[in-house]
């Protein structure tokens, strides 16, 4: 996410990111700390963005960024009509920026054929790699921008003149690789590419309705309506009379299984459950809602 900033903004460098939940608040606040202006249009938690919207935010402002979240875990919401807020962007004259933490390896992301100009994403949510390493990729049209900057990039260890020397034919030293994380990405990877990207997709997407269905069986309805739904992260709504607090440490201490609580404005009222990469298998689905059924029916 860093790097996807600090890389593009100079000082005085307009900035749109559009909000949708925490890790787009976050997006804000770094593209600030690199001295851009930087504008936000948001939508509540729990919802997404039309593009008509956005395109409208772009228009007359001269932004050289426009920022957003595909996955964002802190609602589990999926923001649709990503092509169309990319030819919204070059349309007004922005880059791209795309988060896809959460999405790659758990859903369709196609960053060639949407023209996505800046995509990073995470080597330990749906690719099940270990934390450490971020995967990142630019458009020659964001290259061309990064060689025209009138300012050193503001982050030496994310700077990618630098690290492009380093990767390259140049070999140029800039830092110790962190090799062990390396291989287990490649290891992560060649997982995925043996199960087949849309196998790994529909594996994602049937475990996920197995989990939905029985929430709402349970009575705990999903906070996301079925087509903006992410297939990897779940945010069931539990109602006043249930402790969250107390649920979620049952869950850990007598059945080994962690969930995330709500954060934000969605404290307290919303369970966050990931079902990413290896975690997402039937077994765990099925003990996880047995396990909640005999919690929520029992005082604990």
């Amino acid at each position: 996410m860093e790097t996807a900033l600090c890389n593009f903004i100079e000082p005085g460098d307009r900035v749109l990111v559009a909000i949708m939940g925490f890790f787009g608040m976050r997006l804000f606040d770094m593209a600030g700390r690199y001295g851009a202006r930087v504008d936000k249009i948001e939508r509540p938690w729990g919802q997404v963005f039309d593009p008509d919207e956005i395109d409208t935010a772009l228009r007359g402002k001269n932004y050289k960024l426009l920022a957003l979240v595909h996955a964002e875990t802190s609602t589990g919401a999926w923001q649709p009509g990503i092509a169309d807020i990319a030819a919204a962007a070059h349309q007004h004259g922005a880059l791209f920026v795309l988060d896809t933490v959460t999405s790659l390896g758990g859903l369709p992301v196609e960053i060639d054929a949407w023209d996505v100009d800046i995509a990073y994403s995470a080597a330990q949510k749906c690719l099940s790699a270990s934390p450490g390493v971020a995967p990142l990729t630019i458009s020659g049209r964001a290259v061309d921008v990064l060689h025209h900057r009138h300012t050193p990039v503001a982050n030496w260890y994310l700077d990618l003149t630098g690290l492009v020397k380093y990767w390259g034919t140049e070999h140029a030293y800039h830092h110790t690789a962190p090799i062990s994380l390396n291989y287990a990405l490649r290891e992560a990877l060649r997982l995925v590419a043996e199960e087949g990207l849309e196998n790994c997709f529909t594996r994602h997407r049937a475990n996920a309705e197995l989990l939905w269905n029985g929430l709402e069986a349970l009575n705990l309805p999903l906070l996301m309506p079925i087509p903006h739904r992410l297939p990897s992260l779940s945010t069931p709504k539990f109602p006043p009379s249930v402790d969250d607090t107390t649920v979620r440490q049952r869950l850990l201490n007598e059945y080994n299984i962690e969930i995330a609580g709500g954060f934000g404005p969605l404290k307290g009222q919303v369970w966050r459950i990931g079902l990413m990469g290896f975690s997402s298998r039937r077994e765990n689905v099925t003990l996880l809602l047995a396990a909640l059924r005999e919690i929520l029916s029992t005082p604990g």
